[in-house]
């Protein structure tokens, strides 16, 4: 997959270092501890996905900022230094499979990112849930702002709201408030994917 992010630690650490926030505070404001902010950065460990949208939600900013590449960056340079010119991106409108940027997340989960230009409102995805892969884990539940869209298209998920759990095979869809606490695993033997969006995740 060409489009493979092996840089998500740097991009987190400059997103916490232009909000002015240290490493030791940030994970006061998460409950984790400083070291483990220290190693994510520094690209030792993997963010989980409930750690993940927690650093991003508190640092206010979003998926988008952190899956830029300098691909996308470049064009927008090199067309501010000439006179009279707008700036442009790549807005291609489609995204081939190979083209995909992706982050390798902690506990067995893959995002792949389905559009390419920035949209500042809407997470939309393509999920892989490897066997015994879950969005923590400690299987701690997980909430931020926006509401979640999501269809599996292979494999069984389970899905907690609350107190509530679910189960989702091929062709089942949900959607809920992500404010809600919530966790996402496999329960099966074979790989999850699913289709996800979420939006309004800024608030």
């Amino acid at each position: 997959m060409t489009g493979e992010l092996g840089d998500i630690g740097s991009r987190l650490r400059e997103e916490r270092e232009r909000a002015g926030i240290s490493q030791r505070e940030l994970s006061r404001r998460l409950g984790v501890s400083a070291s483990l902010i220290s190693q994510i950065e520094s690209g030792q460990s993997k963010p989980s996905v409930s750690t993940l949208y927690a650093i991003v939600t508190e640092l206010g900013v979003s998926l988008d900022q952190i899956f830029q590449v300098h691909a996308l960056e470049m064009p927008v340079a090199a067309a501010a230094g000439g006179e009279g010119t707008e700036p442009e991106v790549d807005t291609n409108p489609v995204v081939r499979p190979a083209d995909r940027h992706v982050i390798e997340l902690d506990s067995r989960v893959r995002w792949e990112r389905l559009t390419s230009h920035l949209h500042e409102d809407v997470d939309f995805l393509h999920v892989i849930y490897d066997v015994g892969g879950s969005s923590a884990t400690d299987g701690r539940l997980m909430r931020h702002p926006g509401r979640e869209y999501g269809v599996v298209l292979s494999g069984r998920l389970g899905v907690q709201l609350g107190f509530e759990k679910h189960e989702l095979g091929p062709g089942d869809s949900i959607a809920f408030d992500s404010t809600r606490p919530h966790r996402l695993w496999n329960i099966g033997d074979e790989p999850v994917h699913g289709i996800w969006f979420v939006v309004g995740r800024e608030g």
